[in-house]
């Protein structure tokens, strides 16, 4: 029977990584599902949700620890569902990009006990001016009693404080 288990990844940039960590799950029996997985200031960095034989996690485990001599770092961790009723949203935040936006929206997020299912955030220069421009996408879940009206005021109070525009999209299940 195959289990989940989550790989986490960072280490530097080079080609053949993803080979390597993709060769190692196959070798331990292993099935590579969801990945996202990203270079970042010469940085490669990511996370692999795989299934696996439950027997095999410490084996798989081991052959990945050996390529810590490429400078390599992955941590094989087990996953589980939390099996929790929620609602999901997705926000896209846009503006002048400055120090304390994401902080800001985090811990609004975080006083509600709202999870940050994922958050993708870019600086591209603003069309006309040239000047840095934030912009972020957020997948976040909540529980269905969550105040949604309260939840979007708290925003709406962010996004002028931080002079951003943050829109907010329900997903209904």
């Amino acid at each position: 029977m195959t289990k989940p288990f989550i790989l986490s990844i960072i280490g530097d940039d080079k080609p053949g990584l993803v080979d390597a960590i993709a060769s190692s799950v196959a070798a331990n029996g292993g099935n590579w599902q969801t990945s996202q997985l990203t270079h970042l200031a010469g940085k490669f960095a990511g996370i692999v949700l795989i299934s696996l034989p439950a027997e095999q996690a410490d084996a798989l485990a081991e052959q990945l620890k050996a390529l810590s001599n490429t400078g390599l770092s992955v941590r094989v961790s087990p996953a589980e569902s939390s099996g929790v009723p929620s609602t999901k949203a997705s926000l896209s935040v846009i503006g002048p990009d400055r120090p304390g936006i994401v902080r800001e929206i985090s811990q609004a997020f975080s006083r509600r006990d709202i999870n940050v299912l994922k958050l993708n955030s870019d600086i591209v220069p603003a069309p006309m001016t040239n000047e840095p421009l934030f912009q972020a996408s957020i997948a976040i879940s909540f529980s269905p009693e969550q105040d949604r009206l309260e939840l979007e005021t708290a925003l709406d109070l962010i996004a002028e404080d931080m002079t951003v525009d943050i829109d907010i999209d329900y997903c209904e299940d």
